[in-house]
């Protein structure tokens, strides 16, 4: 008999109303402190005492959307660790795909420090995998990690910010040529 309880679809629905809703109010209005627990029930067509009982307030809203989001990411970025180097340019594209999917949220969100360094973080993490993976020595030569992951993340922002008429094949295209020989 299994003790794991299924998740009701009213209560799935829900919360994806009010995440939608919290995305289109913060593409308007990229200032957090403008959202009310009233403007995000609204735009999602529910309740207050709905949010309320989803989350505690709009920063556990915010909270839970950011680790969803990097739960997210990190499995896009899982095969690009152990993906053979032909193939890595199909998952990169898989990756910002994901990116390019949520621009406007992450154009918002990456404003934010702590955002920013977890985004920089999982790329970092990233990076170190895929040389560890290779068990080969790395040449005294390499860029280092911190710069590499830096410069991933100054690209991903600035195709979010600028460059969003690019698409995810183009970008991932320019990633692996500015990379290649580089040890990502």
């Amino acid at each position: 008999m299994s003790t794991k309880k299924k998740a009701d679809p009213r209560a799935i629905r829900s919360k994806k109303m009010l995440k939608n809703a919290v995305f289109s109010l913060l593409a308007e209005n990229h200032d957090i402190s403008s959202l009310t627990v009233q403007k995000i029930a609204n735009r999602a067509e529910l309740n207050r005492a709905t949010f309320y009982l989803h989350y505690e307030d709009i920063n556990d809203l915010l909270r839970q959307n950011v680790h969803e989001i990097f739960d997210d990411l990190s499995q896009k970025i899982e095969p690009i660790l152990h993906g053979k180097s032909s193939i890595k340019q199909e998952q990169l594209v898989t990756f910002l795909n994901y990116i390019y999917e949520y621009r406007e949220i992450f154009a918002v969100l990456v404003e934010h420090k702590g955002f920013k360094n977890h985004l920089f973080n999982l790329i970092k993490s990233t990076i170190e995998a895929r040389r560890n993976a290779r068990n080969t020595e790395t040449p005294r030569d390499a860029v280092s990690v911190d710069i590499m992951a830096s410069s991933l993340l100054g690209i991903i922002m600035w195709w979010i910010k600028d460059g969003i008429q690019y698409s995810s094949e183009y970008m991932a295209g320019q990633i692996t040529s500015l990379y290649k020989r580089r040890y990502l």
